[in-house]
């Protein structure tokens, strides 16, 4: 392209909602992984706020704009795994909305957030008795709050102790996996941003991309 040459137009592929989500679910994420027991209030509110926005992506992967759409980057698990291997050839073909992988990671990261929201959910109602769980909670073990001579209560309080333990730590592993996952959804956007030669980051701020060049 000359000098004398416009630039290329822009084309819009993330709305509004997209962005903001993403963006929210970002900071609300790492607010909650690093505050956990310290900043109990501070950690549930970000829970919260997670997992709002992931119902929200949801609903808006069903009724939103065209590259929100699940239907527009949900593939065969043989088109991932080819892109993958496509990527790493730096010859894989470049999507205008979310790339097979991209895709399926998304997928993989609402899936993990909303069981990590959940089990956050089930523990700040077992231990607190908060949150929207707290009856469904308080109704599941409702004999380990009370006592009886025979000897019953200690096992049914012991078993109490057991549930809890089991979903604060599963709650962890969850935030674990799903860290984890974030970690690789970055590595992968930058490795695809130098393979494209296109700023994804940019992109989910700005919501615009190149578009595809003409026939």
């Amino acid at each position: 392209m000359s000098a004398h040459q416009p630039a290329q137009a822009m084309i819009r592929v993330w709305d509004p909602l997209i962005r903001i989500g993403h963006w929210t679910i970002v900071v609300g994420f790492f607010v909650a992984y690093f505050t956990e027991d310290d900043l109990l209030r501070l950690h549930a509110w970000a829970g919260y706020l997670v997992g709002g926005v992931v119902v929200l992506r949801v609903v808006w992967g069903l009724i939103g704009t065209r590259h929100a759409r699940f239907t527009d980057f949900i593939y065969r698990p043989g088109t991932v795994i080819s892109y993958v291997r496509d990527l790493f050839a730096f010859r894989a073909r470049r999507y205008i909305g979310h790339s097979p992988a991209g895709g399926a990671m998304i997928l993989a990261l609402l899936v993990m957030l909303a069981a990590t929201v959940y089990s956050g959910l089930m523990v700040y109602a077992l231990e607190n008795n908060r949150g929207p769980l707290a009856s469904f909670a308080s109704q599941a073990v409702p004999a380990a709050m009370a006592d009886d001579d025979n000897g019953k209560n200690g096992d049914e309080a012991e078993d109490g102790e057991d549930r809890d333990e089991f979903w604060e730590e599963l709650h962890e592993v969850l935030s674990d996996v799903t860290l984890a996952l974030v970690f690789l959804h970055i590595g992968g956007v930058l490795f695809t941003s130098i393979a494209h030669r296109e700023n994804l980051v940019r992109a989910m701020i700005t919501g615009d991309k190149r578009p595809e060049p003409e026939a």
